[in-house]
């Protein structure tokens, strides 16, 4: 498997901010939604999700750097030599001025040879070992990242895990189901699920960090006389005000009602941008706006500059 620090291009004393910002440009150009049929990229994609998922945790990325896992996060053999065995502290024994008693000790070959290769004839390959993680996507939509959701995920062999989605989830975040990846062998722990969420765009509703933006139609005459008007957040329709003589573009903020508070994080706002809707022709307004003078007239574009 590749270096992780090849996969993702950085050096091995990257920092956690480089390590991230290396994988969420490869993941972008390699994402197999944005190559479809394209097999190299979709086996590119799970290269660096993969060196990410290991070099973004500092226990296993500190873990690998001494040797201990490799690059899929596998248990290393112990790195030991005939050498270490021959000259070591137990007496030497094959060692200078070390006596030959005239037997074949075949404890002791199996001694140095199972272990100067991987374990081999004491059974190295029994040892407890972790399963692999193993990743997925979940598409979800809006309201279900920002409010959070349980949804379920049905694997390969109709196994299904039900994935709890927090709220403020943001597109592209790896959620971590632990024990649910591959199963570990010889009595090893199993692995862990990586669940990538991919939030599908809202209709009118747009995140903007912990807060949301949304444009927000209105009437002509609700703009021009004001009042209340009934208006969609994230949490279910509120009332919202409107001041009279508001212009499109008039931006309002409703406090506490962008992605709920959560995990420590406070609750973000919600900012309605005002958007004055004429609406289907009507003959009664028509003919009022032919005949009405403003009492204070005044050029809307005098502010512009025109050719």
């Amino acid at each position: 498997m590749e270096d992780p620090y090849k996969a993702l291009g950085v050096a091995k004393d990257a920092t956690a901010a480089q390590i991230r910002s290396a994988y969420r440009k490869l993941a972008k150009q390699h994402h197999p939604d944005l190559n479809p049929g394209d097999a190299k990229s979709e086996q590119r994609f799970k290269t660096v999700s993969a060196a990410n998922d290991l070099l973004s945790d500092p226990d296993r990325r500190g873990r690998f750097d001494r040797g201990e896992i490799d690059a899929s996060g596998q248990p290393q053999a112990p790195r030991s030599s005939y050498r270490e065995h021959a000259e070591g502290p137990a007496g030497a024994r094959y060692g200078p001025g070390a006596a030959y008693s005239g037997g074949w000790d075949e404890d002791a070959f199996a001694d140095i040879f199972g272990s100067a290769f991987g374990g081999g004839a004491r059974g190295g390959r029994d040892r407890p070992a972790r399963g692999r993680d193993e990743r997925y996507t979940l598409q979800t939509d809006f309201l279900s990242a920002v409010n959070g959701a349980t949804q379920r995920l049905t694997l390969p062999g109709d196994r299904a895990l039900d994935a709890v989605i927090p709220s403020g989830t943001t597109d592209g975040q790896v959620l971590r189901l632990r024990g649910q990846g591959e199963a570990g062998h010889n009595g090893g722990p199993s692995g862990d699920a990586l669940i990538e969420i991919h939030v599908a765009p809202h209709a009118f509703f747009e995140r903007d960090g912990r807060d949301i933006r949304m444009l927000l139609p209105v009437t002509l005459a609700e703009a021009v006389l004001g009042g209340p008007v009934a208006a969609p957040t994230p949490g279910g329709s509120v009332q919202l005000r409107i001041p009279p003589h508001s212009d499109s573009g008039f931006e309002l903020r409703l406090r506490g009602r962008g992605v709920p508070a959560h995990g420590g994080h406070p609750a973000g706002d919600l900012y309605a941008r005002l958007r004055i809707m004429v609406g289907p022709p009507d003959p009664a307004l028509e003919a009022f706006l032919k005949t009405w003078r403003p009492a204070k007239p005044f050029e809307p574009r005098q502010t512009m500059e025109l050719p």
